[in-house]
C-alpha cells in the first residue's frame, strides 16, 4: 500500500474524527450508524473541513463522478493534514478496493462485509501502526446491517429497511457492490423509529437500495413494503413518513391508495424511469416498459392531485438515437412530474451494457443532460405555482442559513422564510404566498 505514515496521537486528548458522506440517502443513514459506533471517551466528532486524526469517506461508485469526488477528496484531507489517517469505505471500496488503496494517502479499505465494525479497524491500525486492506466476496453479503441517520438538523432522519439488490440492469454495479436484496423485521424497524422519535426528529425517511422489495429474506414470517408502511403509521411519535424511491414495478395501486388516505405518510414519490424509450429500457433490462410507468403516475395524482413526483432519467445510454433521446424528452415533457434527477450514462467495470455498441460521445450526454436539467427547472417551476395560495404543513430545518429558515411541505416544496428559532423543528401550516429569486416558495 503506500508509505506508513506516523501516527502520534496526544493521549490526554480525544481522537478527532470527521466524516463526509457521497451518494444516496441510505450511505447517509450507514454513515451516522457508523459514527456512532466510535467511543464517545475516545474519540470526538469534528467538521470534515477542519483539521482531524482520522478521515472517513463512505463512498458511493454509481457514476464515473462519485469515484473522482472521492479522489478528491483525498487529496483535499492531505492538504489539511498530511498525517491524517483516511479511511474508505461504501461501494467505491467494495468495487475498487486495490485500485483504492494504491492512491496516495489512502491508509484503510474497507468493503461492504465489515465496513459496521470500522471502529475496531482504525483502533488495531492506531495500535500496530500498519496498513490494512479488507476486501470480501460479495455473494457472502447476505446479513442485514440495520442504520439510521441521526444528524446535526434534528428535523428528518433516514432510516434503513433493505439493502442490496437482485434486479440485473444492464448498467448497474449496485449489486456488486452492495449483494442481494435483503431487510430488516418490522419489529425492528418499529423499535429504531422509537429511538429516532426520542431525539424529536419530526420526519423519517425510509431509505434502501430497492426499497420496494422490501421482505425479502427476513427470518420472520414474510413480510412486504405495504405491510411495513401500515405499521409504521401507527408510529405516533413521528409525524411524518416519507418514501425515498420505490421501483415502478413494485409500486403497488394498493400502495398508493394507502399513502393516499395516511395522515403521517406524505404525497411525495420518487420513482426511477431511466429512459423514456422502451427500446432503451429493454437494452438496460429494465422490469417495466413506459406504458406502465405512465399509468403509475395517472395513478397517483387520481389519488393525490397535489403529489409531488421525482423521476430519475439516464441520458447517453449506448445506442440512445437522436430519436430514442427524443422519445424520453417527449415523454417526460407530457408526464404530470414535478421535477427530474438526470444521470449521464457512465461506463461501469463488469457490467453488460460496457459491451454494448454504439457508444453515445461525451458531448452529446453533456448536452442531452443539460436539456432534461432545464425541463426539470420548468416542471419544478410549473408545480410550485400550481401550489401558491394552497396552505400546506411546512416541517423547519434547524439551520440558520444566511439570515433565513429554510424547510418542506409535505409535497416536498422547498419554503424559506426569514430566521426564527422559534419555528425550528417545528410544522406549520401556512399558505404558499409566491416563489422568490431563489425558486424558493414564501410564506
Amino acid at each position: 500500500m503506500n508509505t506508513k505514515k506516523e501516527f502520534i496521537i496526544d493521549k490526554k486528548r480525544k481522537i478527532k474524527i470527521a466524516f463526509h458522506t457521497l451518494g444516496c440517502k441510505l450511505n447517509f443513514s450507514e454513515t451516522s450508524s457508523i459514527s456512532r459506533t466510535f467511543s464517545k471517551d475516545k474519540y470526538t466528532i469534528v467538521s470534515f473541513n477542519s483539521k482531524a486524526d482520522v478521515y472517513v469517506i463512505n463512498t458511493c461508485s454509481v457514476t464515473e463522478n462519485a469515484d473522482k469526488k472521492t479522489k478528491s477528496l483525498i487529496k483535499l484531507i492531505l492538504k489539511k493534514n498530511i498525517n491524517g489517517f483516511i479511511a474508505i469505505i461504501g461501494c467505491y471500496a467494495q468495487l475498487k478496493t486495490k485500485e483504492i488503496s494504491q492512491i496516495q494517502g489512502v491508509d484503510l479499505v474497507i468493503g461492504a462485509k465489515e465496513k459496521f465494525r470500522l471502529a475496531k479497524y482504525v483502533k488495531d491500525a492506531f495500535i500496530d501502526n500498519l496498513d490494512k486492506i479488507n476486501s470480501c466476496d460479495i455473494s457472502k453479503v447476505n446479513f442485514f446491517n440495520e442504520a439510521y441517520s441521526l444528524g446535526e438538523n434534528r428535523t428528518r432522519a433516514f432510516l434503513k429497511v433493505q439493502d442490496g439488490c437482485d434486479y440485473k440492469c444492464s448498467y448497474c454495479t449496485i449489486p456488486l457492490a452492495r449483494g442481494v436484496s435483503r431487510s430488516d423485521s418490522i419489529e425492528n424497524i418499529i423499535l429504531n423509529t422509537h429511538k429516532i422519535a426520542k431525539e424529536g426528529i419530526k420526519e423519517v425517511v425510509i431509505t434502501g437500495v430497492n426499497t420496494g422489495d422490501y421482505g425479502k429474506r427476513i427470518d420472520s414470517n414474510k413480510n412486504n413494503f405495504l405491510q411495513l408502511i401500515c405499521e409504521l403509521d401507527k408510529i405516533e411519535p413521528i409525524s411524518r413518513f416519507r418514501i425515498s424511491s420505490i421501483e415502478p414495478n413494485l409500486l403497488d395501486d394498493k400502495i398508493i391508495e394507502f399513502v393516499s388516505k395516511s395522515k403521517k405518510f406524505v404525497p411525495h414519490f420518487h420513482i426511477p424511469l431511466q429512459s423514456g424509450s422502451d427500446k432503451i429500457l429493454k437494452k438496460m433490462k429494465r422490469r417495466y416498459l413506459t406504458n406502465l410507468f405512465l399509468n403509475k403516475i395517472n395513478t397517483i395524482k387520481n389519488y393525490m392531485p397535489d403529489s409531488s413526483i421525482g423521476v430519475d432519467v439516464i441520458v447517453g445510454f449506448p445506442g440512445e438515437s437522436e430519436d430514442e433521446f427524443r422519445k424520453t424528452y417527449n415523454f417526460l415533457s407530457e408526464l404530470d412530474i414535478s421535477y427530474l434527477h438526470v444521470f449521464k450514462y457512465s461506463e461501469r467495470s463488469n457490467t453488460e451494457a460496457l459491451n454494448y455498441s454504439n457508444v453515445i460521445p461525451e458531448l452529446i450526454r453533456k448536452k442531452r443532460s443539460n436539456i432534461l436539467r432545464e425541463l426539470s427547472l420548468k416542471k419544478r417551476k410549473y408545480f410550485y405555482q400550481s401550489q401558491i395560495g394552497k396552505k400546506l404543513n411546512i416541517l423547519f430545518e434547524s439551520e440558520n442559513k444566511n439570515g433565513f429558515i429554510e424547510g418542506y411541505t409535505e409535497n416536498y416544496i422547498k419554503v424559506r422564510d426569514y430566521w426564527n428559532p422559534n419555528k425550528t423543528n417545528t410544522i406549520q401550516n401556512r399558505a404558499l404566498l409566491s416563489i422568490d429569486e431563489m425558486g424558493y416558495c414564501r410564506i
